[in-house]
């Protein structure tokens, strides 16, 4: 008997060591198969680093680990290392001069190359998918939807639907999940402010399961087979562009107005302009990509902002006072009920200030305003005001500059996207190390945000450090790139800012908020920035006649 178990247990051990040198040998020969195809050309060796597994690579390792990840390996290898993640080789580069010869490299050392997955889930006709004469020409007509005038167009729908988001926030009894509330925000700008969809609330909110379905999968293996992830984003994209075929055949009907009123009049127009024959398919593809573009990295960033806040009470009443003196706190006592009647919203300042009551309540409702209604928020309950609180405007958002301040700082401190990818055209030289043609390449911009010389403290959250006085960022431009650069630089960029700076304006003209739990979350970096768990907070509207004794 005792024999038998010893046979068992031999024949078990063996059966492990097998295996686990079946599995040494596999990785040796995957990490063999990728450095044979370093350019032989080239004298210069290839990044340090490891391929992980064959197949997978280290997509698992860098999915649950997150910053700590990028981090470790840094540190280990350098500002350049090698890996393998999403079923290709990438090399990771970090620091502002191998940034710079990156971002400044396109079309001739370097095209962009998201993952493919990504790729094939938005579609061949997006702009992040275009390369050469096609990309100048799709970057040329969507300038005009992210342009000055186009921003001040959005302005007023802007600042309507972001009142109504926060006092949502103010009337609920428990804490608000703010990033999750934040992702809500961005999605109904995006439907509602860039694309002009007029949707009934039931839709909305239909249409951004559907859509946070399809930002969950964007990065995944690219496999396509039952139950993949890929294969979840493909569907919830063919569902967004069936339900957005019908609206945009719609909007081609009908003849465009002298106005513009909303991101497919820009694009229209653009495109006529440019002797471009836009298709619905181009459209459909060009709406899911604003919608993307508009929605998880600024909810990010919005997230990062109100954390920032909550961490730093200084910096909040110091934004609070400039806010103050430069007359954006009027009626900062104005906050939106949370839905329930339509809402009847002025069209522009001088008739807010010039309507009586009752002309206002008979006006047509306005989608944008999402249901809330214009009424004070007093002691004895809610009254419609004689005088409606001014939208802001591009000039009024330019005085802010400590507000400017603490948006570059929040950019700084906690970017939305880690980092862009890029396909090497030719072998170049990045610190030493040849960078192989066909290779990805991934920049990053936290790494080289955290890691420049230019910055005193780079681990403090410290507005004061882009004002006039240290203007830390002027030295060079590659050290600060939280939107890119080069001819890829983020085309919406300038409207990232103006919903930040309109959503702090409220959120101090409306609401005191603190934090719902003992410590603050930790933040997790893939795919976008983002509080793990969520950053849970309550709101409550502000006591203005105790602010004001």
């Amino acid at each position: 008997m005792l024999d038998l178990n010893f046979q068992v247990l031999g024949t078990a051990i063996t059966s492990l060591l097998s295996v686990l040198l079946l599995l040494a040998f596999s990785r040796q020969i995957w990490n063999i198969r990728w450095t044979s195809t370093r350019d032989k050309d080239c004298k210069l060796p290839l990044p340090k680093g490891s391929m992980g597994w064959p197949l997978v690579g280290e997509t698992f390792h860098w999915l649950f680990q997150g910053s700590t990840f990028h981090i470790s390996r840094r540190e280990k290898y350098g500002n350049v290392f090698k890996t393998h993640l999403l079923g290709k080789p990438v090399i990771r580069v970090t620091g502002a001069e191998n940034i710079r010869k990156i971002l400044l490299g396109e079309h001739q050392l370097v095209c962009t190359q998201w993952p493919q997955s990504t790729r094939i889930i938005l579609g061949p006709n997006t702009l992040v998918n275009s390369i050469g004469d096609l990309h100048k020409l799709k970057r040329k007509i969507l300038a005009k939807v992210f342009s000055h005038g186009a921003l001040e167009t959005y302005i007023p729908r802007l600042q309507d639907i972001i009142k109504c988001e926060i006092a949502k926030w103010c009337s609920v009894a428990g804490p608000v999940n703010v990033y999750a509330a934040a992702r809500s925000l961005t999605f109904r700008i995006a439907v509602r402010v860039l694309l002009g969809l007029n949707l009934e609330e039931a839709q909305v909110t239909y249409l951004s399961k559907i859509f946070e379905q399809l930002i969950n999968n964007l990065f995944s293996l690219p496999i396509d087979v039952s139950f993949s992830g890929l294969r979840k984003g493909i569907k919830a994209r063919e569902i967004l562009h069936t339900y957005m075929k019908t609206i945009i055949e719609d909007k081609l009907k009908t003849p465009q107005s002298e106005g513009y009123e909303d991101a497919f009049d820009y694009i229209l127009s653009s495109a006529n302009e440019n002797n471009h024959n836009i298709t619905i398919q181009e459209l459909q593809e060009t709406a899911v990509e604003l919608i993307f573009a508009a929605h998880s990295t600024t909810a990010s960033a919005a997230t990062s902002l109100i954390l920032q806040l909550l961490r730093h009470p200084a910096v909040m009443e110091r934004l609070r006072s400039e806010i103050k003196t430069h007359e954006c706190f009027c009626c900062h006592n104005c906050a939106r009920r949370p839905p329930g009647k339509n809402e009847h919203v002025d069209k522009q300042n001088t008739a807010a200030q010039t309507e009586t009551p009752e002309i206002r309540e008979s006006r047509d409702p306005n989608p944008a305003g999402e249901g809330c209604d214009h009424r004070l928020q007093t002691p004895q309950g809610w009254s419609s005001p004689a005088v409606q609180p001014p939208y802001m405007s591009m000039e009024k958002l330019a005085r802010l500059h400590y507000l400017d301040c603490v948006i570059k700082e929040v950019l700084r401190f906690l970017p939305p996207v880690s980092g862009g990818y890029r396909t090497a055209l030719q072998t170049f030289e990045l610190d030493g190390y040849q960078i192989p043609k066909g290779w990805s390449v991934m920049y990053s911009i936290r790494d080289t945000h955290e890691t420049a010389a230019v910055y005193q403290n780079p681990e403090l959250f410290d507005p004061d450090r882009f004002g006039p006085e240290r203007d830390e960022g002027k030295s060079g431009r590659f050290h600060y790139v939280p939107f890119g650069g080069g001819i890829r630089s983020c085309i919406g960029k300038e409207l990232a800012r103006v919903i930040l700076k309109i959503l702090t304006v409220e959120l101090m003209r409306t609401a005191d908020w603190r934090l719902a739990t003992e410590t603050f979350p930790k933040m997790q970096t893939v795919p976008v920035v983002h509080p793990v768990n969520g950053l849970h907070v309550y709101f409550n509207y502000t006591n203005c006649q105790e602010r004001h004794l």
